[in-house]
């Protein structure tokens, strides 16, 4: 199931994570090959609506990172001031729940994020927590001084979930800082809601978090591999559409949808890596509603379905088999309109072609023929 569309999510990484150990940001180190934060930023990519709340200095790097597929708002001179800037640029969007997450808790899961928006239909806030089941000490100079009840004592966690116009006007009402948006929440006199919070999701703070993320990964990483292939003949027409990008040749290609062979193979490769069959399963060809229907349609499912399942798209390749017309000049377009319809980055997509050497129906120019392979990866 897609994620509300009234819902939106606000990432915080404006800060400097100097308890980490390194000069450079925590937010911005890599586990597992890619930053803390887009692993962060992965784990909410069903929401249409994404705010990351950056560093100034770090707007160029997110610029870099994320590209178009989220909303970069600088940040203020603490955390408060931070969600605030966010909330007030949801101001007029038509949000009316917001969900407010770390940016360095990059294993939030699907069924996490989920309990804290199905909270929000019976309260006004909700938060994930873990009770405190240790032992709990006071302490001076390395030496313990007493001990302390642990009894209704919660370790909170992220993302907390508000209903917009309450946090909003909770925020404009809040001076100085804040641990956190509960305690915003609690000080506007809002309800918060307490939802089971999961050990894994943990908060990167310390240099050994770092050591503990890898190896966490390293536990729960799936990764799956998918191919698709596709052929389309030639008939009568002025053009043909691959990989999403109008290409002038003397001949159209014949389908019962708009005969886009490219995206058609890498659609039936990512569903064939999900064990999810192929685009005919989902869209049957004796359905007349989708004759002729723009091939887009099918990627952004096979996508969006991914992503339900807990999967990015981690590469692509596709390959395109024909004499004509000459696919080079076009292939950084295709790249880059497959890219924005699965909604990921345009270096995790190839496109490239190579010709059967005048053998076979390719050879012959009947047709044109497409290879795809992708890898998708649950981490």
């Amino acid at each position: 199931m897609a994620e509300p569309v009234d819902t939106a999510v606000i990432i915080v990484a404006a800060g400097r994570g100097t308890r980490a150990g390194s000069e450079e940001p925590k937010q911005w180190r890599r586990i597992g090959g890619r930053s803390v934060l887009a692993r962060t930023v992965a784990a909410f990519s069903g929401f249409r609506r994404i705010v990351v709340v950056l560093h100034h200095d770090d707007m160029a790097r997110g610029v870099e990172e994320f590209g178009g597929t989220v909303t970069l708002i600088a940040g203020g001179t603490n955390r408060a001031q931070s969600v605030r800037n966010a909330l007030e640029s949801l101001v007029s969007s038509g949000i009316s729940r917001v969900l407010i997450h770390d940016g360095a808790r990059p294993f939030a899961s699907p069924a996490l994020i989920g309990r804290v928006v199905a909270a929000l239909d019976r309260a006004p806030a909700a938060a994930p927590a873990l009770a405190v089941t240790d032992a709990l000490w006071t302490g001076t100079d390395g030496r313990v001084t007493g001990t302390a009840p642990r009894e209704r004592l919660f370790r909170a966690q992220t993302p907390q979930g508000f209903r917009f116009p309450a946090i909003l006007d909770a925020h404009r009402a809040h001076s100085g800082a804040a641990a956190d948006d509960v305690e915003v929440a609690l000080a506007a006199g809002l309800d918060v809601a307490i939802v089971d919070g999961e050990e894994e999701n943990m908060k990167i703070t310390w240099p050994g978090d770092f050591a503990r993320a890898e190896r966490h990964l390293k536990d729960r990483m799936d990764i799956r591999t998918g191919n698709g292939f596709d052929v389309h003949a030639f008939t009568e027409g002025d053009h043909v559409t691959l990989c999403g990008v109008k290409v002038p040749h003397g001949r159209g290609l014949l389908g019962h949808s708009d005969a886009d062979v490219g995206m058609h193979a890498l659609t039936d490769a990512i569903y064939g890596a999900l064990a999810e069959g192929d685009i005919g399963r989902h869209f049957p060809p004796s359905d007349p509603q989708w004759k002729g229907a723009a091939s887009h349609i099918f990627l952004s499912h096979a996508a969006e379905l991914a992503r339900e399942k807990g999967y990015a798209i981690s590469n692509a390749d596709v390959t395109l088999i024909c004499e004509h017309p000459k696919i080079g000049p076009h292939a950084v377009d295709m790249a880059a309109e497959l890219a924005r319809i699965a909604s990921i980055a345009a270096d995790r997509i190839s496109v490239k072609a190579t010709t059967s050497e005048r053998l076979g129906f390719t050879g012959r120019e009947e047709g044109i023929a497409a290879l795809a392979t992708v890898t998708l990866v649950k981490s």
